[in-house]
């Protein structure tokens, strides 16, 4: 294999020379072969990295301190990653020690190679262009990785919250499919009061959109950064008119207004917008559990369960038992959401073990905040699209249980009175006869007030007592 030397700290090292990365990448993937996933693997990582690059290029091309050519080879470089080129060559794994300096150097050696080559010279001729000295001007691994982070998780969430309006829309179109299907409603599994299907589904579009508008909020957040801080907050090595120059660059190129935090030394050290946009990914996560705890529980059976909706039919449930379907895309969404949660936890243990001006464990919060973000958003458009859109009503068996069930003992409370209702409520389960049919047997209302009294709407909706 055809190398080339390159130098380090540490000293001499070959690297392959038909390579982009160099050999403080190579050090960190032969340091950290932890997850086997590396960081070319989060597109938005990568994309964030070359666009931040990219835009210090520009700025400390205006403030004079990089030449035109240097800068525009630079330029071009992080173009093409941010267009989905060499994401191939960021190869270091995605856990990592350093606080990130090795996805730092990465991104700085295969942006400083590629510029190499585009201005006519050989990768690793860093005499001409350097992964520090240009690429790296003006910044710190310690304000660019966190700004990539917040640059990547705000990208991921942007898809995520069109993944989640897709799905409150799907579940708001059954909604008015079923808006006619009266059902008994349930608490603690038990039998409630009727309710129609239609309102049923409506309340899970209603929960997805309160999600999205959390989302929203918390995403705003990641629009702060603190580029210019360098190594610990105090700018050391930068201009000091380069934060606010990178900060309109990075704007211009993302095309979102990104703000510098007011103050740099606090920006550095702190993690908590991290928390809060994982707080938020776990509080959809979870209701998106219990949407598909209750989809697995309404489709159950189908003889000897609920059996009061259908999901779409999508592979055979067993291996042994002809016949068998399970509700295996609720199912899935049900795990992303237990991992989101396992993810949101390793995020909060990561934003509280940093120590003074710097946390050091940011890699396992950009992982786990890629995961969690891309992780739902396709469990959520696999149950938008593989189940949700197919739901179908048993219409004749949630007739038949409003029919028999004693719930609807609960709308005669106004006339008759609780005590009297109770006792309704016991004949009717000892013997086996359905609320009207005890009503009428003892004269208790007219047949007029109880066909009013037990009318679908009044019993799904508050309605003056006659």
């Amino acid at each position: 294999m055809s190398t080339r030397r390159e130098h380090d700290l540490l000293g001499d090292r070959e690297v392959p020379a038909d390579v982009y990365w160099g050999v403080h990448t190579l050090r960190a993937v032969e340091n950290f072969p932890i997850s086997g996933v590396p960081i070319g693997a989060n597109a938005d990582l990568v994309v964030a990295l070359a666009t931040i690059k990219q835009a210090a290029a520009e700025a400390n091309r205006s403030l004079g301190l990089l030449d035109a050519r240097r800068a525009g080879a630079i330029v071009r470089a992080c173009v093409e990653i941010r267009t989905g080129q060499w994401h191939d060559q960021f190869v270091v794994d995605a856990i990592q020690g350093g606080a990130g300096t090795s996805t730092n150097m990465n991104a700085n050696e295969v942006i400083a190679n590629r510029a190499l080559e585009l201005i006519g010279r050989a990768r690793g001729e860093y005499t001409a262009l350097h992964p520090n000295e240009h690429v790296n001007l003006g910044q710190s691994t310690n304000d660019v990785y966190p700004t990539a982070v917040k640059l990547a998780a705000w990208a991921g969430a942007r898809r995520l919250a069109a993944s989640l309006a897709a799905l409150r829309v799907a579940f708001a179109a059954k909604a008015v499919e079923f808006a006619d299907v009266l059902k008994i409603g349930r608490t603690q599994l038990q039998d409630a009061v009727p309710m129609t299907l239609g309102q049923e589904f409506g309340a899970y579009a209603t929960t997805l959109a309160e999600d999205e508008a959390r989302l929203a909020e918390a995403v705003a957040f990641l629009r702060e950064t603190n580029l210019g801080a360098t190594a610990i907050g105090t700018g050391i090595t930068a201009h000091p008119a380069y934060a606010e120059a990178v900060r309109a660059r990075l704007s211009t190129l993302v095309g979102v207004e990104f703000v510098t935090a007011p103050d740099l030394i606090e920006a550095t050290q702190d993690c908590g917008v991290f928390v809060l946009v994982s707080g938020v990914l776990k509080r959809i996560a979870v209701k998106l559990s219990k949407i598909c705890n209750d989809l697995r529980l309404l489709s159950s059976g189908p003889r000897a369960g609920f059996n009061e909706i259908n999901l779409p039919v999508r592979q055979a449930g067993s291996s042994i038992m002809p016949g068998k379907v399970n509700p295996v895309i609720p199912e899935v969404v049900n795990q992303i959401a237990f991992e989101v949660i396992g993810n949101d936890l390793t995020i909060t243990l990561a934003a509280e073990a940093g120590q003074l001006q710097l946390n050091a464990f940011e890699p396992i919060v950009a992982h786990s905040l890629h995961k969690s973000i891309e992780h739902l958003r396709r469990g959520i458009d696999t149950l938008t699209t593989r189940c949700v859109a197919g739901i179908t009503a048993n219409r004749e068996r949630l007739a038949d249980q409003v029919r028999r069930s004693v719930g609807i003992v609960t709308a005669l409370n106004p006339y008759l009175g609780y005590a009297r209702a109770t006792e309704l409520a016991a004949e009717v389960l000892a013997s086996g006869s359905d609320v009207r049919e005890v009503v009428a047997r003892h004269g208790l209302l007219s047949p007029e007030l109880l066909d009013r009294v037990l009318a679908p709407e009044a019993l799904t909706r508050p309605v003056p007592v006659a």
